[in-house]
């Protein structure tokens, strides 16, 4: 087998396992966070334009 092609497999198969771990890091890691974010209620008319703004 010549050098070259040996460096055209070997490279191929680098892809591929390169490829499949990102997939497997995709699927086993979560998009999101699940703690509870606390947002304090408006408590003069300033805050509740501020507020209703920022939906």
């Amino acid at each position: 087998m010549s050098d070259f092609k040996l460096k055209l497999i070997l490279s191929g198969l680098g892809g591929i396992i390169f490829a499949f771990l990102f997939i497997l890091l995709a699927f086993a890691l979560p998009t999101k966070k699940n703690s509870v974010t606390y947002s304090p209620q408006p408590k003069n008319r300033l805050e509740m334009i501020s507020h209703s703004l920022k939906k």
